[in-house]
């Protein structure tokens, strides 16, 4: 059995996910991981799917979704990894204020700083109005409250609000 990464990008329309996990299923995939999502009227979809299936057989039952040339679909393996033992504990991040460069890069940076991982990340502008949710995971050394620090000024940098709190279980 293989694993399989699997994006499919381009103009959002009704039945892209049907189709595309319609077209895995029959290949007898399991999907164990995804992430589907519109950015701004375009649809971006990734897959991690477990198999007997190669890249080939995979791109060739995929390639119809492409044909019109609004969708690009990828295929590759991807090796197997064990799952990672969670050694630290799961965060919220929320930043929302005036749009403007540099706050993910700012905010990315000072989490990595402490040796944090982020999980999941999502923005959206609204007209003027930008807004961050990461789920960040810190590693079991590292200091919340300093962290904090270091996004509030980062925060003040950018003229944004931050938020770092510990995320609840029905949070995930």
């Amino acid at each position: 059995m293989t694993l399989h990464a699997i994006t499919v990008l381009g103009h959002d329309r009704p039945g892209i996910i049907a189709e595309t996990t319609d077209r895995l299923a029959d290949l007898g995939l399991n999907l164990e991981d995804s992430s589907m999502t519109l950015l701004r009227g375009h649809f971006a979809m990734t897959l991690i799917c477990a198999g007997d299936a190669t890249d080939a057989d995979i791109s060739s039952a995929l390639s119809p979704l492409a044909d019109d040339g609004t969708l690009t679909v990828t295929v590759r393996e991807v090796p197997a990894e064990p799952a990672p033992v969670a050694t630290g504990s799961t965060w919220v991040l929320t930043v929302h204020g005036g749009d403007r460069p540099g706050i993910v890069s700012a905010f990315a940076s000072e989490v990595a700083r402490v040796g944090g991982n982020i999980t999941d990340l999502t923005t959206r502008l609204g007209g003027e109005l930008y807004l961050l949710v990461a789920e960040v995971d810190l590693p079991a050394d590292a200091d919340p409250d300093a962290l904090r620090a270091a996004l509030d000024a980062a925060a003040d940098r950018l003229g944004v609000g931050a938020t770092l709190r510990e995320a609840e279980a029905d949070d995930l």
